[in-house]
């Protein structure tokens, strides 16, 4: 290897490594710059001594002394690398800690489970007080955890609780009508399911360590987002089979275990899952990192068939003021659903590697989403046209301009990236900047759209 050749692969080497801190450790650029220059001044040192380049940044590695927990995971990520060894010793510190975290975690899951089990003894039997309040019994508890483990300040704690008990008071105080079969009202409603957007988003602040300014910080909530989902999946997967074979079995000697699963399990299980799934998310990161560029890989080329299917399906269908409203309701979930592989594929994304195929594929997709969009926007402005404004119709009119807006500029951004004449930083940067976009919709839905819409 020639010394050209030499310094160009150290250099991709310090590169790697420094992305690596960037995205793992959510570390300021002026820390990274820091350890950069400390890591380069190793080397320097090193080759100085005798050393070619590759072992000299071996070496230099091992040598961060601060940022051994970095370095060991780096070196775990890159197993085909030889400084695996030299840098992925086996007794690895913070075992200990680790326990005590995971035992907070299960301190706080029991303590979620207890209240959900208080709520639904408070609620009288009534479904619709337990689902409009179960968001407030347990991501009080998910924010805690983070709030401990980032040490988050006081000043943004009380801020954060502050508004969730707002939010609390405001879905329980307003008298939104009853909707048919004892259910809630649309706007009832709207409150109900736009109540959860809104806490995520907040839980996002804690997560990023009250730095809710930060873009890689929100590129790292959108990331656990991503990954939690995928943990659930997993336990909800392993623990219905589980569930299910233990009550097939009591069943053939006659114990009925119904009751106690209704009172007992779901209050305590789903909190619980939550809670240890994103534990694990933050303990096991690499397991699912390894993992999410093959599953957006896989999903994204199925999801540009199914939007082309729909499409087809609603141009073939006749005149848009026939599109039924459930299909326009189904059409937002897709896009949404969309929206979300958008943001996690970009998430599990290398940002230093080179335009692909696969950032050509994600254009198609985002292109395929834009045109349902569309149809989806003609469709509600003609039942509008037709049929006035209810409370509903406005929620999906607004949730799909916001869509509109947010893929059409991803779609540019994208465009600019696979054809070499913009970095991928600012497509990633538009992502997280409009993140907060949808948490001030959905505000004003939960608290706007009672009074607007006379609660009906």
């Amino acid at each position: 290897m020639t010394e050209q050749n030499a310094h160009a692969a150290l250099e991709e080497q310090i590169d790697q490594w420094r992305a690596y801190v960037q995205r793992r450790r959510a570390i300021s650029a002026a820390d990274v710059d820091e350890m950069e220059d400390h890591l380069r001044g190793q080397v320097t040192d090193l080759t100085a001594g005798g050393l070619d380049d590759d072992e000299a940044f071996l070496v230099a590695v091992k040598r961060m002394g601060n940022l051994d927990d970095v370095s060991r995971e780096f070196a775990r990520e890159h197993s085909d690398r030889l400084w695996k060894q030299l840098v992925l010793v086996p007794d690895e510190p913070g075992e200990t800690g680790r326990w005590r975290e995971l035992g907070v975690v299960l301190a706080l899951a029991v303590a979620a489970g207890i209240w959900v089990r208080i709520l639904v003894d408070a609620s009288g039997g009534d479904d619709v007080v337990v689902v409009r309040n179960a968001v407030f019994a347990v991501l009080p508890f998910l924010a805690g955890y983070f709030a401990w483990k980032r040490q988050v300040s006081w000043r943004v704690s009380a801020t954060l609780l502050a508004v969730t008990a707002a939010l609390a008071l405001v879905v329980n105080l307003y008298p939104f009508e009853q909707g048919p079969d004892d259910g809630p009202g649309m706007t009832g409603f709207l409150a109900i399911t736009h109540t959860p957007v809104v806490l995520w988003l907040l839980l996002g602040v804690v997560y990023a360590g009250g730095a809710w300014r930060s873009g890689a910080r929100r590129m790292d909530f959108v990331r656990f987002t991503g990954e939690l989902a995928i943990y659930l999946v997993l336990i909800a997967l392993g623990g219905g089979l589980l569930i299910g074979l233990t009550v097939g079995t009591l069943s053939l000697v006659d114990i009925d275990i119904e009751p106690f699963l209704e009172d007992w399990i779901v209050p305590f299980g789903m909190p619980g899952a939550l809670l240890v799934g994103a534990w694990l998310v933050e303990a096991k990161k690499n397991v699912v990192e390894n993992i999410a560029p093959v599953l957006t890989r896989v999903f994204t080329p199925l999801t540009i068939v199914m939007l082309v299917a729909i499409l087809v399906a609603l141009l073939a269908n006749g005149p848009l003021t026939a599109v039924d409203r459930e299909l326009l309701i189904l059409m937002d979930a897709i896009l949404v659903l969309v929206l979300f592989l958008l943001l996690y594929s970009i998430s599990a994304r290398d940002p230093l590697a080179p335009p692909g195929i696969f950032d050509w594929l994600q254009l198609v997709l985002v292109g395929a989403a834009l045109a349902v969009d569309a149809v989806a926007l003609t469709a509600m402005l003609t039942r509008i046209a037709e049929f006035g404004f209810t409370a509903n119709k406005v929620a999906a009119l607004g949730l799909n301009l916001l869509l509109l807006v947010h893929l059409a500029w991803a779609a540019w951004l994208g465009l600019g990236f696979a054809r070499g004449r913009r970095p991928f930083a600012e497509a990633e940067r538009w992502q997280t900047q409009y993140l907060p976009v949808y948490a001030v919709w959905a505000t004003i839905v939960v608290v706007a759209f009672g009074p607007l819409f006379a609660f009906a």
